[in-house]
């Protein structure tokens, strides 16, 4: 029996959702703020506590900054949401203060130090 344009289409979305998953897996990594300056590039999840934190309203861009493990200026690592993405995440300077976190997302490097930006509230959890 010869597979109908619909039986290809399904075909090809059960493939994109078993590389999805697959990819999903791949980016389960997890790593400490001290660990995330060894994994530039890649996407992960990586955990500590805010032990600092500022809403720059005046800087450009408005970013929020979430420091882990250490407070500026000298951290290991930084959540940073700018002010664009900020209204998705209410206040998170004074949500996530002194608390466990981990972020998931692309680990990048700014000024040599590493960093994770998060766009929407599902890349933070609380455990």
């Amino acid at each position: 029996m010869p597979l109908r344009p619909t039986h290809s289409r399904f075909f090809a979305a059960c493939a994109l959702f078993a590389m999805l998953l697959h990819s999903q897996a791949a980016w389960s990594q997890q790593y400490t703020a001290q660990e995330a300056a060894q994994h530039i590039g890649e996407k992960a999840t990586v955990c500590g506590v805010v032990v600092s934190a500022k809403f720059a309203v005046t800087s450009r861009g408005q970013p929020t900054f979430l420091n882990l493990d250490r407070p500026y200026p000298d951290q290991v690592f930084t959540v940073v949401i700018w002010g664009a993405d900020r209204s998705k995440f209410g206040q998170p300077e004074i949500a996530f203060s002194a608390k466990q976190i981990c972020v998931t997302g692309w680990i990048a490097a700014y000024k040599g130090r590493p960093e994770i930006i998060a766009k929407d509230p599902v890349q933070i959890t609380a455990p």
